[in-house]
C-alpha cells in the first residue's frame, strides 16, 4: 500500500497548460513531476468570445498528453482548473464535450475571484511575510491582484486584462510605439480604478509577482543586471524604452526573453507598468509559486477531510445568523431521502450529499433581506457572494437548489449546467423541498413513518395508516407539492 499517494493539479490557462504531480510526506508537499505546454488559447478567442476549432484542437492535443501522464490516477486525486479564456468562451460546452473524449478528469471552470484566491494560497504556502502583502499575477487573459496576510486573503480581484489580450488589442500588427504603450497603460489603469481605493487603504508592505509574464520581465532585467533580484519601476521604464526602440515584436532580441514569450510580452509589460504607476509601487519580488500550488494544497486539505467549502458555508451561515438546528434537521432528512432514491434516480455525483447539506444550511439566509420571497433572496446571496473553494458551476448548482426549494419550479429559469444534467439538479431540488416540508414545524421529531418508492421521474410515498390524518397541514402542503412537481415533470403521489 502506498502511504504517500500522488496528487496532481492541472492549470488550463489562457497562454499555457500546466501539470504538476506531488505527494504529501509528513505534512509537506514534494513536487515529483511538472509538464508545461504552450497552447495560446486566448489567441483563439474571437470578438464574439467564441473559441476557434484550431485553438480547441491545440488544447485537446495537450490534454491527451496529460491524460497519459495521469492514466493511473484516481479522479479524487486530480484537480483541474480552467481560467479566463474558458470563463469567457461562449462555446465552452462544445469544448468540454470534445475534451471529455480524450481527458477523463472533471474540468472546473473557476471564477476570477476563485482563481485569485488559489493564486494567493499557492504563494502563502511558500512565501512568509509578517505584514500585509500584495500579490500580482498577469495571465494571458486576466490579471489577479490579491491582498492578504499569512494564509488569509483580505481582498481579491480579477481584472479583464492579460498579456495575450492586451498585445492583441494594442500591438496586433507587431508594431511597438510609445503611443501604443501609453494607450495600453491607460486602459489597464482604467481597469484598476474600480479597486483602487479599497486596495490602497490596506497599506501593504510587500509586493509579490508570480507566473510567466512577470518571470519573463525579471529574466530580461536580470540578464543585463545580474545583481538585481527584484523588479523596480525604473527597470520597467528602461525595458519599455528597449521595446520601443525595437519598433516591432519580431525585433525583440532581448536577453532573457524566450521566443514563446516574445509574441505576448508587450501587453504584459504595459499592464505591469500600469499597476506600478496606479499603486505607486517601488519594488516587486518574484515568487515561482501560484495557482497550481494553490490547487495542490487545496486537494491536500480535501483528502484530509478539511474541505474549505464546508468552512465557507459555515462562515456564510454564521454571517446571516441562520437557524443551525433547523438546518441540521433539514440536512439529515435530505440525506435520508437521497439514500432512498439514489439508485432508482441514478444519482451518482460525488458532491450530491454535500450540496444538499450546504443548501439546507443556507436556504434561509435570505431572511436577512425579507421573509417574502426568501428563496429568491437566499439564492441571490449565494450566487453573488465570494465562496472560497467553490467553482462557478458548484456555486450555480447551489444557488439553483435554494432558488427553487419552495413555490413554483420554473424550468425556464433553471440554468443549463456544464457537466451535470438539468434533470439531475431537478431531482436534488425535489429532495430538498420534501426535506424542508417534513421539517416545517421546526421541532425535533422523528421522520414520518413512511415507505418510499420511485421511478425515473416519479415518486410515491406511503405513510402509516393515520399519519396524514393526524398531520393535516403536512397533508395540505403535500397536495400542493403534487401540483408544483407535476408542472416540473415529476409525478408525485402520497397516501
Amino acid at each position: 500500500m502506498n502511504d504517500h499517494p500522488s496528487i496532481a493539479a492541472v492549470d488550463l490557462g489562457s497562454n499555457s497548460f500546466h501539470l504538476v504531480v506531488a505527494r504529501e510526506v509528513n505534512g509537506t508537499l514534494q513536487i515529483l513531476h511538472k509538464e508545461k505546454q504552450r497552447v495560446y488559447l486566448a489567441d483563439g478567442l474571437d470578438d464574439k468570445f467564441r473559441l476557434s476549432q484550431a485553438a480547441i484542437d491545440r488544447a485537446l492535443v495537450v490534454l491527451k498528453q496529460f491524460a497519459k501522464t495521469l492514466h493511473e490516477f484516481p479522479a479524487s486525486n486530480v484537480k483541474v482548473a480552467a481560467t479566463y479564456t474558458f470563463r469567457r468562451a461562449k462555446n465552452i460546452n462544445a469544448f468540454l464535450a470534445q475534451a471529455s473524449a480524450v481527458f477523463p478528469f472533471h474540468i472546473d471552470v473557476i471564477a476570477g475571484q476563485e482563481e485569485a484566491r488559489l493564486i494567493y494560497q499557492g504563494v502563502a504556502h511558500y512565501v512568509h511575510n509578517e505584514e500585509n502583502r500584495l500579490v500580482i499575477d498577469i495571465g494571458g487573459g486576466s490579471t489577479e491582484l490579491i491582498i492578504g496576510k499569512h494564509f488569509k486573503h483580505k481582498l481579491l480581484s480579477s481584472r479583464n486584462m492579460g498579456c495575450v489580450s492586451f498585445t492583441k488589442q494594442f500591438f496586433s500588427d507587431g508594431k511597438i510605439t510609445a503611443k501604443r504603450f501609453n494607450k495600453a497603460q491607460i486602459r489597464a489603469e482604467q481597469e484598476l480604478e474600480a479597486i483602487f481605493s479599497n486596495y490602497i487603504s490596506e497599506n501593504w508592505q510587500t509586493v509579490i509577482g508570480t507566473s510567466g509574464t512577470i518571470k519573463s520581465i525579471l529574466a530580461m532585467i536580470s540578464a543585463t543586471n545580474p545583481q538585481q533580484p527584484n523588479i523596480t519601476y525604473d527597470d520597467l521604464l528602461a525595458l519599455k524604452q528597449q521595446f520601443i526602440s525595437a519598433k516591432h515584436i519580431d525585433n525583440l532580441a532581448i536577453a532573457g526573453l524566450t521566443p514563446e514569450r516574445q509574441q505576448s510580452i508587450c501587453g504584459g509589460l504595459a499592464i505591469l507598468i500600469a499597476i506600478f504607476t496606479e499603486f505607486a509601487i517601488k519594488e516587486l519580488t518574484y515568487s515561482d509559486f501560484s495557482l497550481r500550488e494553490g490547487l495542490l494544497h487545496e486537494m491536500q486539505q480535501k483528502l484530509a477531510d478539511k474541505d474549505i467549502r464546508s468552512n465557507t458555508i459555515n462562515n456564510l451561515s454564521e454571517r446571516y445568523t441562520a437557524d443551525k438546528a433547523h438546518a441540521a434537521r433539514v440536512a439529515d432528512t435530505a440525506i435520508w431521502l437521497y439514500k432512498q432514491l439514489k439508485n432508482v434516480w441514478h444519482l451518482d455525483n460525488n458532491d450530491d450529499i454535500a450540496l444538499l447539506t450546504w443548501a439546507a444550511k443556507l436556504h434561509e439566509i435570505g431572511l436577512s433581506i425579507n421573509s417574502s420571497g426568501i428563496n429568491k433572496h437566499s439564492a441571490y446571496i449565494v450566487a453573488n457572494s465570494q465562496l472560497p473553494g467553490f467553482t462557478q458551476q458548484e456555486q450555480l448548482i447551489l444557488s439553483s437548489l435554494i432558488r427553487f426549494y419552495r413555490k413554483k419550479i420554473k424550468l425556464t429559469e433553471l440554468p443549463e449546467f456544464l457537466t451535470i444534467s438539468q434533470k439531475h439538479v431537478l431531482k436534488l431540488i425535489v429532495i430538498l423541498r420534501l426535506a424542508i416540508l417534513f421539517n416545517q414545524k421546526r421541532q425535533v421529531s422523528l421522520k414520518p413513518d413512511m415507505e418510499i418508492s420511485a421511478s425515473n421521474l416519479g415518486l410515491f410515498i406511503k405513510f402509516s395508516n393515520s399519519y396524514l390524518q393526524e398531520h393535516t397541514l403536512l397533508q395540505a402542503d403535500l397536495e400542493q407539492e403534487q401540483l408544483y412537481l407535476k408542472k416540473a415533470g415529476i409525478q408525485f403521489e402520497c397516501v
